[in-house]
């Protein structure tokens, strides 16, 4: 069982403020830079947990536990094993938005509702997750999308867990006005 963070996260995101600010998601990754920007228009529950957990250093050195070539790369298990969580679940923000290369997107049980700290990144395009998944950002440019599939092209065993350890090494919030 993992603590509960809620009360920190909600700390954290006190001051957030989609009218006047946009947000991004940078992970220092062991592999290179991932930078993300968040659609809070579709998913602002889902934007708001994201830059909690940042805030509060949730994802640094948390490991990339699942990895299935020209699919996805997951992440955000604080117990590296896929079963782990924030401690408390978001309720879904389901949306139009296409899952393809680079898309953020939220990892859940088959409860719509059980989304918490794990979240995967589109290799590829992944049309039967269109509508399913929420969907609430995207890789901010060229090099980020790069090390994403760079993190894709791993070996994985038959868990789909990376051979060779792929971890964030750090996870920022940058804020630029709007």
């Amino acid at each position: 069982m993992t603590d509960n963070r809620r009360a920190e996260v909600d700390q954290a995101t006190e001051n957030i403020d989609f009218d006047s600010t946009s947000y991004q998601i940078e992970f220092q990754t062991s592999l290179g830079r991932i930078t993300l920007d968040l659609w809070p228009e579709l998913a602002p529950g889902h934007c708001r947990n994201i830059i909690g957990l940042t805030r509060i250093g949730y994802y640094d050195g948390i490991v990339f536990h699942r990895v299935i070539a020209g699919f996805m790369a997951q992440v955000g298990c604080p117990l590296g094993t896929g079963t782990g969580g924030p401690g408390y679940t978001i309720d879904a923000e389901f949306n139009d938005q296409l899952h393809e290369a680079g898309v953020l997107s939220m990892a859940r049980t088959s409860d719509p509702n059980s989304a918490g700290s794990q979240l995967f990144l589109c290799l590829d395009r992944a049309p039967h997750l269109d509508r399913q998944y929420t969907a609430f950002g995207k890789t901010a440019d060229d090099s980020s999308l790069e090390t994403l599939l760079t993190i894709g092209r791993l070996a994985t065993d038959g868990q789909d867990r990376p051979t060779d350890e792929v971890r964030i090494e750090t996870g920022q919030v940058i804020e630029l006005s709007r």
